[in-house]
């Protein structure tokens, strides 16, 4: 039995499949999101800026596609199955025969899975290729095998497994978007501290508001989150950081000061505490709403992708008839709790810390 046991350890050890919350949490889901930001949401932007500054090439039909119409950017959208699937495959280090498999399979799972695709690409992607993995080159006739087996475990499980995986991440999504209706309060504080430390974790915020479809209020109260935690860092450690850092945390991520918060993680309060003010403010006085793509709502100000998300959503809503202008207020509210609100609270809450010796100098110091 152990003889067996040590065995199957080696298998998987020769074969690269490790099992563990950091490969899958972690590296997968960050990968997703990257294979998300190249597809559906690098062609909401291209759409976005297509049909604001009418550019023919972007807005005009170039390509048909059984019986579709599809732009520059709905070529891009249609393309985030595999591109996720890919990405999950990368990041698990798959062998090529495998990875270019999953092009199929992330299609397959995301079609499938409906609005809640993206959760279910990540479970299907992430198993298929460890199966993958474990029958890669273990034949003579490994080019006929292995993509045959990783597509057809990979569609297997997309039948069986995205349509409920999708329903679930949908019935959660708008469980969280109906309690964020009926306490915006409440939930503006839980959607914006939440996602907004999910985005300076080392996992996806992008990815996970992309999962569960988090738009409307509660995708504007993950907007402010990650906003508070991106913009807070950068303003609360220009004197460390100066100009490189303020716009690598700023318009990058915030992920950078993982090493200082895991060093003290003191320094994490004042962009959480930003973010429990800003989600509120969001949802109960500006009625800030991101209808944009999901993915939006967990990127902040990254590429100001965030505050694309919201525009599009406003463009999008007033086509519906849901909105009949986009308002000086609404500009008013979009500027503050992405910009200004996190800029001025984060160092003004941080100020008391530093006095009392929470926060030292060098604390938030970044290797750049």
């Amino acid at each position: 039995m152990a003889q067996q046991e040590n065995g199957f350890k080696a298998f998987l050890k020769r074969k690269n499949i490790v099992i563990s919350a950091k490969r899958y949490g972690i590296d997968a889901l960050g990968a997703m999101a990257q294979g998300l930001f190249a597809s559906l949401l690098i062609g909401t932007i291209i759409n976005t800026i297509g049909t604001q500054f009418h550019v023919p090439f972007l807005t005009q039909t170039v390509a048909t596609v059984a019986g579709s119409d599809y732009t520059v950017g709905g070529l891009a959208m249609a393309m985030s199955g595999p591109a996720m699937a890919v990405a999950i495959g990368f990041a698990l280090q798959c062998p090529p025969l495998v990875l270019f498999s999953l092009v199929t399979v992330g299609f397959a799972s995301n079609a499938l899975g409906g609005a809640g695709g993206p959760l279910a690409v990540l479970f299907v992607a992430i198993v298929t290729s460890e199966v993958g993995k474990a029958v890669s080159k273990e034949t003579k006739i490994d080019i006929l095998v292995t993509p045959l087996v990783t597509i057809g475990v990979g569609v297997g499980l997309s039948a069986w497994w995205a349509p409920p995986l999708g329903k679930a991440a949908m019935a959660v999504g708008r469980f969280i978007m109906w309690a964020t209706e009926l306490q915006p309060f409440g939930m503006g504080i839980l959607v914006s501290v939440v996602v907004g430390i999910a985005l300076t974790l080392p996992i996806s915020s992008a990815a996970i508001c992309a999962a569960f479809g988090l738009v409307g209020l509660a995708g504007g109260a993950a907007v402010a989150g990650c906003c508070a935690q991106m913009v807070g860092f950068a303003v609360m450690s220009f004197k460390e950081n100066r100009w490189g850092g303020f716009v690598a945390q700023g318009i990058g991520t915030s992920m950078l000061q993982m090493g200082n918060i895991v060093h003290n993680p003191r320094v994490w309060l004042p962009p959480i505490i930003t973010s429990a003010i800003t989600g509120p403010i969001a949802t109960c006085v500006f009625h800030l709403t991101m209808d944009g793509a999901p993915i939006s709502s967990g990127m902040g100000t990254c590429g100001l992708v965030g505050q694309i998300g919201v525009y599009t959503g406003w463009i999008s809503d007033i086509q519906k008839g849901a909105m009949t202008a986009i308002t000086g207020f609404d500009w008013l509210g979009l500027i503050l709790i992405s910009f200004v609100l996190p800029a001025v609270l984060t160092p003004l809450i941080a100020m008391p810390m530093r006095k009392a010796g929470w926060i030292k100098e060098g604390d938030l110091k970044l290797d750049l």
